[in-house]
């Protein structure tokens, strides 16, 4: 059996991550390919709880190690659980998030050492990458109005607007280290040409 693709969709806050992951779906599903759609953190019962300690506010700040070593622990069991057998069974998998956030908010937005985190990439990972990743971008003032209008504010979302700064620039970073794998969407724009760009990179994958 054919080993299924692995699509990430990645970006910072109120980017339109939400409304482009069912517009991918439905791309892939009108070419008759069977998608499995998923999300970190979280996609299994223990990484969805993990990701309710990530996302609420606390009396307890979290530091950033025990952050990072969360977030690596629900991948784990998403890895392990969901993504790695949904590929071997032929499907596709698209995923909102994966570690390039990690990279952008814990490397980028938290300053932490990007070599402990390449580490427990490849700890709990192995060989898996995706094989496409699509970053929704736009300045961070656009997406943190769109947040906003969203409703209350997660631990993430109540971030100060330089950590979402040096988060943008982290996945940008990334994405020219990675020009193969990664499709910058020009997300500031209205949403029919968004899709468009997205559309003729799915196809260029597809195809």
């Amino acid at each position: 059996m054919t080993r299924g693709r692995f699509i990430t969709l990645e970006g910072g806050e109120g980017v339109g991550k939400s409304t482009n992951l069912q517009f991918i779906r439905h791309l892939l599903a009108q070419k008759q390919i069977d998608v499995l759609l998923t999300r970190e953190p979280g996609g299994t019962e223990l990484a969805e709880k993990i990701r309710q300690l990530l996302l609420e506010k606390h009396s307890e700040s979290i530091t950033p190690q025990a952050e990072l070593l969360l977030v690596f622990a629900a991948r784990a069991q998403h890895v392990q659980h969901v993504i790695l057998p949904a590929l071997a069974q032929g499907k596709w998998v698209l995923s909102d998030r994966f570690t390039d956030a990690t990279y952008a908010y814990q490397g980028g937005g938290r300053n932490m050492d990007n070599r402990i985190i390449a580490w427990l990439e490849s700890t709990v990972q192995g060989e898996l990458r995706p094989d496409l990743t699509l970053l929704l971008d736009a300045p961070v003032e656009t997406g943190l109005l769109r947040a906003q209008h969203r409703g209350k504010l997660d631990r993430f979302e109540s971030e100060r607007r330089d950590f979402f700064e040096r988060v943008r620039q982290a996945y940008l970073t990334r994405a020219r280290q990675e020009p193969r794998r990664y499709s910058i969407i020009d997300a500031a724009m209205p949403l029919a040409e968004v899709q468009n760009q997205i559309g003729r990179a799915i196809e260029a994958l597809v195809s």
